[in-house]
């Protein structure tokens, strides 16, 4: 701060430049965060930029996490976030409000696996909620459309008849939605059954594109898990199987670049591109990391780069991620630690960097 006396007070100012610079040169070395203290795996680390911390205080009932904890999706406009848990005699779907209010339960038993989950029309005045469902028994192979208290509006798929059929549609263990204002949808479908395959359906549900082959070449997967669509519309999908990150045009399927240099040690399981566009969230669950990349710019996808990374406690194997992006916080969907936790945009000033 200033200090309004007549010959100290720019002594003083240059002091607080200097502590500012001092923090900044701190942070961007290696940074132990401490642990939450509360359930298992809440130590964390931070390496490279302070781009996210844990926030502790998320939820203010932790105690009602009591299966596996798969998905997580934010409402922004609402402030709500759900997230999917599997689990014997569990409710599917948990939600919260984003500050950690407990809100409600989903106890439906058109559930049976849920995996990935996808707030669509989150600024209208009635938004819904997707879930894939990986299930082997009478409701499963399928994706989901719920009202945001849990009322089953839409199925697509055969329930419990995994296939590979496009009219009618059909899933075998369709790992997860991405659904754009437009009402477009993207689907990886492949979390270990027969399919290999990124589907764009119309908002009539007709198929637009489709990439369905198993292998290790351009614009081939194995066990596509995650999906997401970038304002320059790219499509970022996380080929698990084969540890890399590859890119579509959204328009015409055209593939534009793969990414693997970043991923030698553990495949992306989850992606996700913070609001401010600078940079994509990736989880790894066997290293037990969330990192963030830089996003490239328009007309160039070039070779990954890892900026910061967020190393959590072992065992906690992180799973699938959601942005809330209004504020830039970041909600994990954690299977070992069953839980989901919340971390925050981390700058010196408060403000998303």
């Amino acid at each position: 701060m200033w200090v309004k006396k007549r010959g100290h007070s720019c002594l003083v100012a240059s002091g607080t430049a200097l502590l500012v610079v001092l923090l900044v040169v701190l942070y961007d070395t290696i940074t132990p965060q401490p642990a939450g203290g509360r359930g298992p795996g809440r130590g964390e680390q931070l390496r490279g930029r302070p781009l996210y911390r844990l926030d502790v205080s998320w939820p203010r009932s932790p105690e009602r996490f009591t299966g596996e904890a798969f998905g997580v999706a934010v409402n922004q406009y609402a402030g709500v976030v759900y997230v999917a848990q599997r689990g014997v005699n569990v409710p599917k779907v948990l939600v919260f409000t984003t500050d950690g209010d407990f809100l409600m339960s989903w106890n439906t038993t058109t559930l049976e696996m849920p995996h990935g989950i996808f707030v669509a029309d989150a600024a209208s005045s009635n938004p819904t909620v997707w879930i894939t469902d990986v299930g082997n028994g009478p409701h499963g192979h399928c994706i989901k459309q719920y009202s945001p208290s849990g009322r089953l509006l839409q199925v697509l798929g055969t329930p419990g008849k995994p296939g590979s059929g496009l009219n009618p549609l059909q899933f075998d263990q369709p790992a997860e939605i991405f659904v754009q204002d437009s009402g477009e949808m993207y689907i990886v479908d492949g979390d270990g059954g027969m399919n290999n395959r990124l589907i764009k359906l119309s908002r009539d549900l007709e198929v637009l594109w489709m990439h369905g082959e198993r292998g290790q070449g351009l614009a081939q997967f194995y066990i596509p898990h995650s999906v997401a669509v970038d304002n320059a519309l790219r499509v970022w999908v996380a080929d698990r199987g084969n540890k890399r990150i590859q890119v579509f045009n959204s328009i015409t399927g055209e593939w534009l670049g793969t990414w693997g240099s970043c991923f030698t040690e553990d495949a992306p399981y989850s992606i996700r591109q913070t609001p401010d566009r600078k940079y994509f969230v990736v989880v790894q669950l066997n290293t037990n990391q969330i990192s963030l990349l830089d996003a490239p710019p328009v007309g160039l996808i070039g070779q990954c780069r890892v900026v910061s990374v967020i190393q959590l406690a072992d065992e906690v194997k992180p799973h699938l991620a959601d942005l809330d992006l209004k504020t830039g916080a970041l909600y994990v969907a954690e299977i070992g630690a069953q839980q989901a936790q919340k971390f925050t945009p981390f700058s010196l000033d408060g403000t998303f960097l």
